[in-house]
């Protein structure tokens, strides 16, 4: 496990991640035209989508801060009970009543469950593993994460809904997170992540306060987290308008959208691990930059003209959807860098680092909201081009500080043995 970049004490944590995030991922593909079957309007569908991204950004956040004040052990417990109650709210009292009050309550309540689940567990990975092979095991987190979400639970959609019914798989979907969540709590026999992560004598209020503060004490920070929320913001934007652009507009069938959007992250969390092992060879700042904002630019354009231009060619969607997913995945060494900036505050800098994550789920819904109506689908293609070029921009601000920072073409895997001792230790 150690050789191939799993952390071997938290290998039981990695799976837990993956089969919690295909329990979450199941609805990503059809919950919107669902939701629009059941007589929701557009707008509303977005709205509910937004409030389910603003809590997740807060979730996200607070999940580095308490791993630091709690563990992050008990950070990821607390994540899988929010999920499953107010999962069960949603079944059953706001989907069949299909009260919008209700359903806004309910899935803007559960959006605090996974971040709190995956982001805790990433904490976790980030203050246990060596920084010499950080940009691998985040790689590995990120194969898990979207392993799950959205790839493999809209494979599971896919064959699902057309058998048992899409209210009945979202019903499946709860087993699978509960399942998860129990592999990963109950699996997992790791000691740092049982216990609270902060100094013993700071403070809950300062630690609380000091992960949101890194974000303008420490610039790096700040443009990190913007980078993060610029990441996947486009990801979650898509999913609330390209079902219906895919099936309506080019004339796909559903089942057919559902296995391009597997297709999409499926290679998306291969090129998680490439570009992990990529990070710490080449540069985690280089790597982002060029296969992540770059990257992502490209292949947003692309992914909307070439399929507009070929109709409904499967085999150049699919090529076309994986081309998005691979540079989706260059911005994975970010989770690496970003601790590294604040070698003294890793898990403010995680903070900052998930609160940009949580954002995203709440900025790429809201973009659309905002701008699909007046700009139409070309429109918000362009808008999110233009942020992704942003990003690369961005991350041009984020260079490791002394003694951290290798010479050379890029940051090396194998910082030496005096820093290697610094950086392994506890403290570090």
């Amino acid at each position: 496990m150690d050789r191939i970049g799993i952390p071997r004490p938290l290998a039981w944590g990695f799976l837990g991640v993956l089969v919690f995030m295909i329990g979450d991922g199941v609805e990503s593909g059809y919950l919107s035209p669902y939701l629009l079957d059941e007589g929701l309007s557009g707008p509303r569908v977005a709205l509910l989508f937004s409030v389910y991204g603003v809590t997740a950004s807060v979730a996200a956040w607070f999940s580095g801060a308490l791993s630091d004040l709690w563990g992050p052990r008990r950070v990821m417990m607390l994540g899988l009970g929010v999920w499953g109650v107010f999962q069960v709210v949603f079944l059953v009292f706001a989907v069949p009543t299909a009260d919008f009050p209700l359903l806004l309550i309910s899935y803007g309540l559960r959006g605090f469950g996974y971040p709190l689940f995956a982001y805790g567990f990433l904490v976790w990975v980030t203050a246990v593993t060596p920084r010499r092979r950080l940009g691998s095991a985040v790689g590995w987190f990120w194969f898990a994460f979207t392993g799950g979400l959205p790839t493999l639970g809209s494979l599971v959609a896919s064959v699902a809904v057309p058998r048992i019914g899409a209210y009945e798989t979202l019903w499946l979907s709860l087993g699978l997170v509960v399942t998860g969540g129990l592999i990963a709590l109950l699996l997992v026999r790791e000691p740092t992540g049982r216990s609270r992560l902060a100094p013993a004598g700071e403070r809950p209020v300062a630690t609380l306060l000091g992960s949101l503060s890194i974000i303008w004490r420490n610039p790096r920070i700040g443009a990190g987290a913007v980078v993060r929320a610029i990441n996947t913001a486009p990801q979650f934007g898509f999913l609330v308008f390209l079902p219906v652009f895919f099936t309506d507009t080019l004339g796909f069938t559903l089942s057919e959208w559902l296995q391009l959007l597997s297709a999409m992250f499926a290679t998306n969390i291969f090129f998680n691990l490439i570009f992990g092992v990529v990070g710490d060879r080449i540069g985690w700042q280089r790597t982002v930059a060029w296969f992540g904002g770059v990257g992502c630019a490209v292949t947003t354009l692309l992914l909307y003209y070439g399929t507009v231009s070929a109709g409904d060619d499967y085999a150049l969607a699919m090529v076309l959807v994986s081309l998005f997913g691979a540079t989706l995945a260059g911005y994975v060494p970010l989770s690496a860098l970003m601790p590294s900036l604040d070698p003294a505050h890793k898990g403010r800098a995680m903070s900052a680092l998930n609160l940009g994550a949580g954002a995203s789920t709440f900025l790429g819904p809201a973009l659309v909201g905002l701008f699909l109506g007046p700009l139409g689908v070309p429109g918000v293609v362009w808008i999110f081009a233009v942020l992704y070029l942003a990003s690369a921009v961005l991350t041009l601000f984020l260079r490791l500080p002394e003694p951290v920072a290798a010479a050379g073409a890029g940051y090396s895997s194998d910082p030496g043995p005096a820093s290697r001792a610094r950086n392994d230790s506890p403290e570090a």
